[in-house]
């Protein structure tokens, strides 16, 4: 094969793009799928090149899918994006569950090894939180992590750290409706993780987000720990610290008396994540992803695809996957409230992608969709459920969140995800404590450039020098090594702290 048939990638027969390998100038011959092409135009890696003459109003083909209309006529070596493609809508057809099929066990079940918990769960890490009710109390709960970080937990090896879990709502909203229940239900998935062997809850005192209802729905912990506190019963801000302090202390030796077990990886729940994608990412991360989550699933895991705003125009390759016309019909019904979410607000789907995602090649939301759509492999979709709710279904399961990775990661963890799968094209640096978070680079350039916040390198894909497949099987492996206490990137550099950030909804009062 000469380099000119290497400098371009076509992903369907049917597309009439292809993606740059490289940085391509005007004149340069290149040779897609034996065509002989000269380029008009200077094309940046990544980026698309028409290899067919697209007229004005067709439909611009990439995956086989459309992923919009020229908005202008289009001669063969030109760069397409955003100056010549307009957004359509998607108009793919949905036949509910038809390409649906039971997923095959795979024998021997593969195994990690985890912190069972007294009700039956596993955990991937082993720490304790200080979880604020409102804002007020955040500064207490991260002076409360900090003193316990620095003069306690040097002796007690087997846990993990303290993790201040704060965000900036929990008063001065409604105290019913939707926008406190998202809180409550995202705090209480935190407050109940099996990555934290014991919680400390504090309250300000006269907040509309109240501990008491909180605390009253929470799973039993095993006896020293579990507490709360709020800061005006304590007298103040000081002596508040002193009392989390000190409950801390009493919980860490009952916290340090876990190890780790061997069990089955039916126990690990993957949430599903990319962000700062880039044209290669539904070529090379999100493919490899969805290749691991294949053997996750057939393992007896459970991987959460999420980021809704994110498959608007591709869910018709979900729909086909859904268990049942009801699971199909949910995930339906999440994207109608999403419509008419950004239409009340001024927006449309279209507002994604980002600016950094442009840059990186990706022209409109179809097209991110498709390659983000990716990432859940290829079984059965077997649930959809809620922002924050919790995850009981195995297998592939979608959850209704922003496309905002923070915030969207932060429902996953809420719901149960022990790991975070993160795929990017163009550099992220995303902690998630208390779940670890794998960082997969769609290039080798980038996986180099920021080799201190990447985990897994997905360029050899494009570089031939191994297929998704195989990258899928490696990437499992480190799925597992993870969930048994190998440390991740933003681990090691102390990162992960401040990705707490729930969906916020309705009136700011």
């Amino acid at each position: 094969m000469n380099a000119e048939s290497m400098l371009l990638i076509r992903l369907s027969q049917t597309d009439n793009v292809a993606v740059a390998r490289a940085d391509l100038a005007p004149g340069q011959a290149v040779m897609p799928d034996s065509l002989s092409l000269t380029m008009r135009d200077a094309v940046p890696a990544g980026h698309k090149v028409a290899i067919a003459a697209i007229d004005a109003g067709a439909a611009v083909l990439k995956y086989g899918q459309v992923i919009g209309v020229a908005s202008r006529p289009i001669a063969p070596g030109e760069h397409v994006h955003v100056h010549n493609v307009d957004m359509v809508a998607s108009a793919a057809g949905h036949e509910a569950g038809s390409a649906f099929a039971p997923v095959e066990p795979m024998h021997p079940a593969a195994t990690f090894r985890g912190f069972v918990r007294a009700d039956g769960r596993v955990g991937t890490r082993n720490y304790l939180g200080v979880i604020s009710s409102v804002n007020c109390s955040a500064t207490v709960c991260r002076h409360i992590a900090r003193a316990i970080e620095e003069r306690a937990l040097r002796d007690f090896p087997n846990v993990d750290g303290v993790v201040a879990i704060t965000h900036g709502s929990g008063c001065g909203m409604s105290g019913s409706g939707e926008g406190i229940e998202l809180l409550r239900r995202t705090l209480r998935g935190y407050a109940d993780h099996p990555n934290f062997a014991g919680v400390l809850l504090v309250g300000l005192g006269c907040e509309v987000n109240q501990l008491a209802p909180l605390v009253g729905t929470l799973n039993a912990r095993e006896p020293g720990l579990f507490a709360s506190l709020t800061i005006q019963e304590e007298g103040g801000t000081r002596e508040a610290i002193d009392a989390g302090v000190e409950a801390l202390r009493a919980m860490l030796p009952v916290a340090n008396r876990a190890s780790r077990t061997e069990v089955s990886a039916s126990h690990l729940t993957v949430g599903l994540q990319c962000g700062g994608s880039d044209g290669y990412s539904g070529i090379t991360a999100n493919p490899a992803l969805g290749a691991a989550v294949d053997l996750l699933v057939r393992h007896g895991g459970t991987a959460i695809l999420s980021e809704t705003p994110e498959i608007y125009g591709a869910e018709h390759l979900l729909t086909v996957r859904a268990a049942s016309p009801a699971v199909a019909g949910k995930l339906m019904d999440r994207l109608r409230w999403w419509e008419g979410y950004t239409r009340l607000h001024g927006g449309d789907m279209n507002n994604n992608p980002s600016p950094g995602n442009k840059a990186g090649g990706i022209t409109t939301i179809l097209e991110k969709s498709l390659g983000a759509v990716a990432k859940a492999g290829s079984t059965g979709l077997m649930e959809v459920v809620e922002y924050a709710e919790p995850v009981t279904a195995h297998g592939l399961v979608f959850m209704d969140t922003p496309g905002y990775d923070p915030v969207s990661a932060t429902g996953q963890v809420a719901g149960g995800a022990n790991l975070i799968c993160f795929t990017t094209g163009r550099g992220s640096t995303y902690g998630c404590k208390p779940a670890p978070s794998l960082k997969l680079a769609t290039n080798s350039a980038l996986f180099r450039r920021m080799s201190m916040d990447m985990d897994f390198d997905c360029g050899g894909i494009l570089d031939g020098e191994f297929s998704i497949a195989e990258a899928g099987r490696r990437l499992f492996a480190l799925m597992l090594d993870t969930a048994s206490g190998r440390r991740s990137r933003s681990e090691e550099h102390g990162m992960g702290d401040n990705e707490f950030l729930p969906w916020q909804i309705g009136a700011v009062m």
